[in-house]
């Protein structure tokens, strides 16, 4: 691979890792996890997820700014009322989380099926001696 070609891999790794690391950091939280769960159900409005999770708006404010931050959510107004806001789950919110995950996933694998060998040889060189 030319150079061009690697630096291009690293800048779309360092992408990956920024945006696995942003939607990390929005569900490390247990209430915004919550808050996610919620609107996987449907959207709803900050006052509505708030009452739901039993939080005061001000914090459930910060919630949402860190979920959309982390690329989470999105808000939008209905028609009917253009000072409501109604947030919703991003699509394709997570896609750089699972891709990361499937490839950590396949690294374990590889790592423990070279182990595995290691091991199995290990005992069958152990047993001859």
């Amino acid at each position: 691979m030319g150079r061009r070609g690697r630096f291009h891999d690293q800048d779309a790794a360092r992408r990956l890792s920024a945006a696995v690391d942003r939607t990390l950091a929005a569900l490390a939280d247990p209430v915004r996890r919550r808050a996610v769960e919620l609107l996987g159900e449907r959207p709803r409005s900050a006052g509505e997820l708030a009452g739901d999770l039993g939080l005061a708006p001000p914090a459930m404010s910060r919630h949402l700014r860190a979920l959309k931050e982390g690329g989470l959510v999105e808000d939008g107004h209905p028609a009917f009322d253009a000072r409501v806001r109604i947030y919703s789950l991003k699509d394709g919110a997570t896609d750089g989380l699972k891709q990361w995950l499937a490839e950590t996933e396949a690294l374990w694998m590889h790592q423990l099926a070279a182990f595995k060998r290691h091991v199995e040889n290990g005992v069958k060189g152990g047993d001859q001696g």
